[in-house]
């Protein structure tokens, strides 16, 4: 509605409308332009999302300088720079550049490109096909959809209810991934990807760093020993790294004094800025979900077509964060693709949702690749050794340390390491795999590919790794299995 409280009538008809305009949201309507169907998606923040300037691309500017000073400093000729300070601004403005200085001029100007329509506002389903819109300047447009409309608003972060925690001001993954200052001390609570990554950079950048976790380790979702490098190489970064804690009270007694975090242990820590990386919530509380059956608040609970299955007559979508089958870009991207490919197919009555199909997501159940920039990098792709057993697959992990792979004695003097495969011994293909390393991220999808494809061990034996390169221990992970 306008300054005046009178509403816009004029609307907007389009084949697919988009709810979100971050990756996912831009892919899934690239798809559908693709195909030929009409495109709009609507967007109340930034296009682009929170990957591109809270998550991903801020995150990783802060943490290659970290890794890479890490490797240099493990590197014959550079040992001696092992303790060389990081020039903090010049990383705070590179960090500024790769999140485009928070502005989405470039984003904007792509979305034209492509013929997609930027409706700027707060958009809510107000029925079957609809969306309502509201403008920064109050005004509504009516926005209606021939085909489907997907939702594609994401998540956030968890900050969790506790005593003192709303005057303790506390960082989010957004605060950690934007600041510009670099606090004395930093206490880092929860011990998952989000944890991790910024307890490295933090630390790495010069602040004194506790991460609390709850739990017996840290990265609880990856193979245990994922988590047992990454802590120990914080311990030596010089993090203070407390497991098997909850937090219970956070204090601040004045607004420019410092926090003091307390456990159900009894300990107690004083810093001058707290990160709260707990968990993530769908971005879907005041999306108009109750005008089409659902619960404001939820997770929206697809098919393998992306499609929301409690809405009747299969218009309604939802793909990335908020679907909750996989909480990373790249798959929510994956799921775009997907998506978009289904919608433009249903409207030929042609979709067909078959395993490992162009409109089955099917990798969300048995591939999907994730690495934690961390020093070590941490990679896995598709099942872990219980995750696999807990599914009832008869399984083998096959285990190797990665310093005895040629190429780490040339990557780095205290190279530590470890890599996994996760062999169905049934079918003797590989269902899951993680590597732990230095310089590791790159091997990921060579794994995805063998897990994706199903690649028997027996042609994986022709696979041939070039030597010497980090690669190889594909050859000697493979010589294990058949030895032992």
């Amino acid at each position: 509605m306008t300054a005046n409280g009178a509403e816009e009538e004029s609307g907007s008809l389009y084949d697919v409308l988009v709810l979100g305009a971050g990756p996912g949201g831009e892919n899934v309507a690239d798809r559908a332009r693709a195909a030929g169907l009409s495109a709009a998606v609507v967007e109340s923040e930034l296009a682009g999302g929170e990957c591109s300037y809270w998550a991903c691309m801020p995150s990783k500017a802060l943490l290659r300088p970290v890794t890479a000073r890490a490797d240099a400093g493990h590197t014959w000729g550079l040992r001696r720079d092992r303790s060389l300070p990081l020039d903090v601004q010049d990383v705070f403005a590179h960090r500024d550049e790769e999140a485009s200085h928070w502005q989405d001029d470039g984003q904007v100007e792509w979305l034209a490109s492509a013929g997609i329509d930027l409706v700027r506002g707060h958009g809510r389903l107000s029925g079957p096909r609809r969306v309502t819109v509201t403008q920064e300047d109050g005004t509504v447009r009516r926005l209606s959809a021939r085909q489907a409309v997907v939702v594609v608003t994401g998540s956030r972060a968890v900050v969790p209810d506790l005593p003192g925690v709303a005057d303790a001001r506390p960082w989010t993954s957004r605060e950690a991934t934007s600041a510009s200052r670099v606090p004395d001390r930093l206490v880092v609570v929860g011990g998952g990807v989000v944890g991790v990554e910024m307890a490295t950079a933090w630390a790495g950048l010069g602040s004194r760093v506790t991460l609390l976790a709850r739990g017996s380790g840290l990265l609880p979702r990856m193979e245990p020993f994922a988590g047992e490098l990454v802590a120990d190489a914080l311990r030596a970064a010089g993090a203070d790294v407390r497991v098997g804690a909850s937090v219970t009270e956070v204090a601040r007694a004045r607004p420019d004094g410092p926090v003091t975090v307390r456990t159900d242990a009894g300990q107690e820590v004083e810093a001058d800025e707290v990160l709260f990386a707990t968990g993530r919530a769908p971005r879907t509380e005041d999306l108009g979900l109750e005008t089409v059956g659902l619960e404001p608040g939820a997770w929206l609970t697809v098919d393998d077509t992306l499609r929301v299955t409690d809405v009747a007559d299969g218009w309604l979508y939802a793909v990335g964060d908020v679907n909750h089958r996989a909480l990373l870009t790249h798959q929510g991207k994956y799921q775009a693709r997907i998506a978009g490919a289904a919608i433009a197919a249903r409207a030929q009555g042609a979709v067909t949702a078959d395993a490992w199909g162009a409109h089955s997501a099917t990798a969300d159940h048995h591939a999907v690749p994730q690495v934690v920039f961390t020093d070590p990098e941490v990679t896995a792709v598709g099942l872990t050794a219980d995750e696999a057993e807990r599914a009832g697959r008869r399984v083998r992990a096959v285990d190797y340390d990665m310093a005895n792979v040629a190429a780490a004695g040339l990557t780095r003097d205290d190279y530590a390491g470890r890599g996994r495969l996760v062999v169905d011994v049934e079918r003797e293909v590989v269902v899951g795999a993680t590597f732990v390393g230095s310089g590791l991220a790159e091997l990921l999808h060579s794994a995805t590919i063998a897990v994706v494809g199903e690649i028997p061990l027996s042609r994986l034996w022709h696979a041939v790794p070039s030597y010497p390169t980090l690669s190889e221990v594909w050859l000697r992970l493979l010589e294990t299995y058949r030895d032992s």
